[in-house]
């Protein structure tokens, strides 16, 4: 029985710094596992004689955890997570996925052309799971990993940092888009140079579109004007239609009605396919709905790849 208590002891304890380190704070972690800000404190205090070790510095009005708390952050999170997240797991392996939540974080354009059919075919299939889709940036989605706010994130990434875990799932092909009108809608054999002529419209420059067309223009020393800076490749598409300039695209977003009223030009020959990938956090408990909604994604664009 001893034993029994000492783990169930241990187990409050890992809990209540994972938490406080999740939150930076001892009394958000107090609320959040309803409990006192002194029953909280004593528990990590009790931890660190245990560990032998100072687990947090504070900074500011947060607390940071300092090299021996990011360690043991790392061993003990999947560990809690993995005990409080028990029975769903259990049920899911047993066929059973009749509840729990599932936060997805991903840009607007990710959202819009990516996700919806993996979205609906996860809904049809598990209609007791609470999804959450956040529209963020792709810089806002790692932080909500790494925060544990979300449970995994999809996109397409340039630089993956050492934490983190990304497969590509789906490959899109860039386009030039321009007003069925426009002169570099009849043009055999497009180049740079012909594209530098115009006014670009393009996402805001703090977006990888934008460091990717200029490193191209860059590597082929051709200037290039912005026309237009705008967010969103349904506003961005929209404005090329209404002849305030051009710009460079990938064909996800493409539909049948742009192709009835726009030019639509092929310039894989100058920048590299996009790729939207399954991004999460490395190391840390993947919930079963986490789980299962990466099936139905690869499941969804397998064909894709194949």
């Amino acid at each position: 029985m001893a034993s029994v208590n000492y783990k169930q002891n241990k187990l409050k304890k890992l809990r209540a710094f994972c938490q406080t380190a999740k939150l930076g704070s001892v009394t958000k972690a107090a609320e959040s596992l309803y409990a006192s800000q002194p029953t909280i404190s004593l528990q990590i205090q009790a931890l660190e004689r245990e560990i032998g070790a100072q687990l947090f510095e504070r900074r500011g009005p947060h607390l940071k955890l300092t090299a021996e708390g990011e360690i043991l952050w790392n061993l003990a999170q999947p560990l809690v997570q993995g005990i409080d997240h028990l029975q769903e797991s259990f049920e899911a392996h047993c066929g059973n996925l009749s509840s729990g939540e599932l936060t997805i974080a991903a840009g607007e354009s990710t959202i819009l052309y990516v996700l919806p059919e993996p979205v609906r075919a996860f809904a049809e299939q598990y209609p007791g799971i609470r999804l959450k889709l956040a529209n963020v940036t792709g810089r806002d989605g790692l932080e909500m990993l790494l925060r544990d706010e979300a449970d995994i994130a999809v996109g397409s990434m340039l630089d993956i940092p050492v934490d983190i875990e990304y497969e590509p799932f789906v490959t899109y092909h860039p386009v030039l888009i321009a007003p069925k009108d426009h002169p570099l809608s009849h043009k055999r054999k497009l180049t740079l140079q012909d594209i530098g002529d115009y006014g670009l419209i393009l996402p805001p420059r703090h977006l990888s579109t934008w460091r990717i067309v200029k490193m191209i223009f860059a590597q082929h020393s051709v200037s290039f004007n912005v026309a237009l800076e705008a967010g969103g490749w349904e506003v961005i598409k929209r404005y090329v239609k209404l002849g305030m300039g051009v710009s460079i695209v990938t064909d996800v977003c493409i539909t049948d009605a742009d192709r009835r009223e726009l030019a639509i030009i092929d310039i894989s020959q100058y920048f590299p396919q996009l790729s939207y990938g399954i991004v999460t956090h490395k190391g840390r408990f993947l919930s079963a709905p986490a789980r299962r909604f990466i099936n139905i994604i690869q499941d969804c664009f397998g064909h894709e790849n194949g």
